[in-house]
Order: structure tokens, then sequence, then C-alpha cells
């Protein structure tokens, strides 16, 4: 018996009402099972955004997910960086004339050269090659990053955290 174009559709659509909602997550996510990247309680009352980045850093390295894993390392040191300038009254110093933040090679720049904090050693050295994961997986074609890539960087990524988070006041 040939089922119809109809049919099918008709019954798509029953199949995507009745289904349970526990199918899909949350629309705000769900917790990460792990802090197999980053502590939870290292940013546990900072700001609920960078918590949810972390969090998600997290649980896109428990589900295999490392390009993504990657990307969210980015985005929380991009954040963390801006939190930091903004925090000492000198965002002025990574925006442009329309008041933009600068992309993430030009902020991790500025933070390194930033005379209003100190940025340790292990911080400045990790900096750079955090930069490069995530700018591989965020933009390289043929890039896909694995568990070993993710792993060798993940004390630098605490590292850079940790300093950024107490530059910025926010630990």
């Amino acid at each position: 018996m040939a089922v119809t174009p109809r049919d099918a559709l008709a019954l798509a659509k029953k199949l995507k009402e009745s289904a349970p909602k526990s199918f899909v997550p949350p629309s705000e996510g769900t917790r990460a099972t792990t802090e197999s990247i980053l502590p939870f309680p290292l940013l546990k009352g900072t700001r609920g955004y960078i918590e949810k980045v972390a969090n998600q850093v997290n649980g896109c390295y428990e589900k295999g997910w490392f390009d993504g894993c990657a990307v969210m390392m980015r985005r929380l040191i991009e954040t963390l960086i801006i939190e930091c300038f903004e925090t000492h009254n000198i965002a002025h110093k990574i925006t442009n004339s329309r008041g933009d933040y600068f992309y993430l090679g030009e902020l991790v720049d500025a933070a390194l050269k930033e005379t209003a904090w100190h940025i340790g050693r292990n911080a400045k050295q990790g900096l750079p090659r955090l930069k490069s994961i995530g700018d591989q997986s965020a933009h390289s074609r043929r890039y896909n990053a694995l568990r070993d890539d993710i792993d060798k960087r993940s004390d630098d990524f605490r590292t850079v955290c940790e300093e950024l988070l107490y530059i910025a006041k926010l630990k």
C-alpha cells in the first residue's frame, strides 16, 4: 500500500503534536553533567551569561562536540577580556569609532599590553594558544577539533579564565 505525500505529511504533523516535550531540551538548555573543562564553582556567582557559556563549554566537551567546545571557550575568553576593560573603566581602549568591541585578536593584544593590571606568565602564554584553537574551530572549513586538542588547552583555559575573573573583579 503506497502512502501519499499528503498522508505522510498528516502523519508527521500528528507525531510532532503528540511527541513528548521531553524529546527536546528546554529552551534555556540543560546543565552539563560534568565539569571536565572548567569547574562550576570557579564561575558561580559571577554573571548569568558567563555561567551559561561555561556550562556550554563543559556540555560540548562531554557530548564530544569539540569544535563547539573550542568556539565556546573562545567566546568566554572574549567576554572575560571585555569584562576586565569595563570593570577598570577603560572599555574605550577596545572599541572602534562606532563603539563596537574589537575582534578577539585585538582584544588579546590589548589585554596583554594593558598596564592597569598584570597578567601572569602562564595566562600570557595561554591566551594566544586558546585564540588559535578557537579561531580554527570557528573559521577553518577543514579543521575539526578532537578531544586531544581540547585536552591540550584545558589547563591554559582554566588559568586564563581564573586570571581574567580576578582582573574583572568577578572573583
